[in-house]
């Protein structure tokens, strides 16, 4: 979490983690709260409560240290829609308005709808002084909001902070509470009507599905490294990730949080909704679980790449390539499908904010400067019909080298087209543990190895790809990698091919500087039964290196499988080779399920999107300092080449 001004009280973020289970609220006395729609009140000062009061009676900095510089803070209880729930469903919102503006003033909305504006805290608890969620202070502060002229909305998803009902993972009651938000947002006495949405992570998906349903009144959204499907974060084509059960864990525990000693009561029964309630999160990590398949109605249901079809509110994005935690899967798609005006900050960075720096080094994170800047003049155009005096590139892309180009759409693609890979076999053994490597009978069953093979796995020392979580919240970076190159064993990519877990198909020596650029799309015509892990390699013949650049696994059929690959945009450069490897899920954010078996690659087809680096048209920006961590701990020796049997397709 990022703070720009000091809260009442010291306070620690409680992280939690992927993994974790639901934290314990403090005590309340919890039922079912009223649904009277008259505000209530935080004020005068930090602890003290007024049940009830006009929208005037609103709480600023000096009477509670919490609340931004310049802003009058106020509570709203608003009506949502039922879908989804049983029982009436009551929103909270926190409102920050400009502080010297009447309470009549008429401004635009910047609202933002998530999880994580519980007023103990964001993911755990970290204050019991009742104040407004800090989440979005940055851009609150940095953009100068209040002075501007805009209103600040941050609803609670049902389920979380002062809002009732069961938590929905973003699905037919989480999509009525955002048309329910806007449409409150738009028709308040002190707004304009024009609302715009932010956010990053999790309510940057609300502001994707905000744009999707295009309820009356919103006009433009800015998300920060979304989900573009839900589905893709807990499964990877019916192969499911380390998190499934933990992500839905994770969010009952972040339910589960109560509110603050200084909320009013009605509040504090409210944030107790999921305690008293637990068929809630029963239901939740149930739901999650059962439904593997993308094509459950449940994942059809929730995804937002698809529902984007013909959608036209402006947006404004940005996407890290390299991105481990809201990774770029179903990007293309959602893209292809939104019609509205669309912009861009995209490139190799991790799971953070455009405006944020880097604690390592003191750079920006994405590395490049005035994004708030960019953002509003943006809104104002939006919302305020104000034509900007600079004009921004509509993309702005920074490359695998740390240059930054403008480009007016992506991805923009010279030329798409199939090369055909060579077929092969291997065997479905999954990850193979310390005891399989030393030939252990016992372990060796179910591997599909016997243990000379396992010998050979173990002498060729295939690299593990490893998740390694470092520490932080659920919305703060997250590295994935080969693991780090002080962990990661010396091997090299040729060696690994070399084993019957995997196999490899090696390009040609590219003529000229290539970029690969979209969503990479396999067709696997197979036989036998098992997964299959699909990896992408830059090899620089001159180094003797190689470099992960896309990955990908999947749950084969009988007859094999065409899947998706993640979104990506990587320049090969000239004499550089492509690498594809196929093989088991040895390691990686999954969880491998192999069926030890042999699986006949009958034949493969990738299909590969191009563009000319020649008219790159460079744009302001610094390498971000994400680049060179992802470089070191992606990287390995490539080993002896082998001969190449296809031809990157030239732009």
């Amino acid at each position: 979490m990022r703070l720009t001004r000091p809260l009442a009280t010291a306070a620690s973020l409680a992280a939690v983690a992927l993994a974790a289970g639901a934290l314990t609220a403090p005590g309340a006395t919890a039922t079912t709260p009223a649904t009277s729609t008259a505000p209530a009140v935080v004020g005068p000062a930090a602890g003290t409560v007024a049940t009830a009061g006009p929208i005037t009676d609103g709480v600023t900095t000096d009477e509670n240290p919490g609340v931004p510089e310049g802003a009058s803070w106020t509570e709203h209880y608003l009506p949502a829609a039922q879908a989804g729930s049983p029982t009436r469903v009551t929103l909270h919102a926190d409102v920050l308005r400009p502080a010297d503006l009447p309470a009549t003033r008429r401004t635009p909305v910047i609202l933002s709808v998530g999880p994580y504006f519980n007023h103990s805290g964001q993911t755990g608890r970290e204050t019991d002084e009742v104040q407004p969620s800090s989440r979005f202070d940055d851009l609150i502060d940095g953009a100068r909001l209040m002075e501007r002229g805009y209103t600040v909305v941050l609803v609670d998803n049902r389920g979380f902070g002062g809002s009732t009902g069961c938590l929905d993972w973003l699905g037919a009651g989480e999509q009525a509470d955002i048309r329910a938000a806007v449409r409150w947002a738009k028709n308040q006495p002190w707004s304009t009507g024009k609302v715009g949405m932010y956010g990053k992570s999790y309510d940057a998906v609300t502001g994707l599905w905000g744009a999707d349903l295009d309820p009356d009144g919103l006009e433009a959204v800015v998300a920060q490294e979304p989900l573009w499907d839900m589905y893709p974060y807990l499964y990877s084509h019916d192969v499911p990730r380390y998190n499934q059960t933990g992500t839905p864990n994770a969010y009952n525990s972040i339910a589960s949080l109560g509110g603050t000693s200084g909320d009013t009561p009605r509040y504090r029964r409210a944030a107790a909704y999921e305690t008293e309630h637990p068929e809630c999160l029963a239901r939740n990590l149930r739901d999650n679980v059962v439904n593997t398949d993308d094509d459950d109605p449940y994942w059809r249901l929730r995804d937002q790449a698809a529902k984007a079809q013909g959608a036209t509110t402006p947006l404004f994005l940005t996407q890290g390539f390299t991105e481990s935690n809201t990774k770029p899967e179903e990007m293309t798609t959602y893209l292809r499908n939104h019609r509205g005006p669309t912009r861009g900050w995209f490139g190799p960075w991790e799971h953070v904010r455009g405006n944020e720096v880097d604690p390592g080094t003191g750079e920006l994170s994405q590395g490049r400067t005035n994004y708030f800047a960019e953002v509003m003049r943006f809104y104002d155009r939006h919302l305020k019909g104000l034509e900007p005096a600079v004009k921004d590139p509509a993309f702005a892309i920074q490359d695998n080298f740390g240059a930054w180009r403008a480009q007016p759409t992506w991805p923009l693609a010279d030329r798409t087209e199939v090369v055909a890979l060579r077929p092969g076999s291997y065997v479905d053994a999954g990850p193979l543990d310390a005891l399989a490597a030393r030939g252990d009978g016992a372990a060796l069953r179910g591997t599909g190895l016997d243990p000379a093979q396992a010998r050979r796995v173990a002498e060729r020392r295939v690299p593990p790809r490893v998740v390694r979580r470092e520490g932080g919240d659920m919305d703060q970076a997250v590295r994935s990698a080969l693991g780090t190159a002080a962990e990661r064993d010396a091997t090299t990519l040729a060696a690994a091919g070399t084993v019957p877990t995997s196999y490899q198909t090696w390009s040609r020596p590219l003529a000229r500087e290539t970029r690969l650029t979209g969503t990479p799309e396999i067709a696997l015509d197979t036989r036998g039964e098992g997964q299959v892990h699909v990896s992408m390699w830059d090899v620089d013949p001159a180094a003797d290196t190689a470099t992960l650049i896309n990955e990908n696994v999947a749950e084969l059929t009988g007859t094999g499988r065409t899947f998706e690959l993640k979104g990506m945009d990587w320049t090969l450069r000239k004499g550089h080779r492509l690498v594809v490897g196929i093989g088991t899920i040895d390691g990686g954010s999954w969880r491998a399920l192999p069926s030890g078996r042999t699986v006949t690659v009958r034949g493969a087809d990738l299909r590969l999107a191009v563009q000319s680096t020649a008219d790159d048209r460079a744009t302001r920006g610094e390498p971000s300092p994400w680049l060179a961590r992802y470089l070191e701990d992606n990287t390995v020796p490539a080993g002896t080449p082998r001969a190449g049997t296809f031809t990157v397709p030239r732009p």
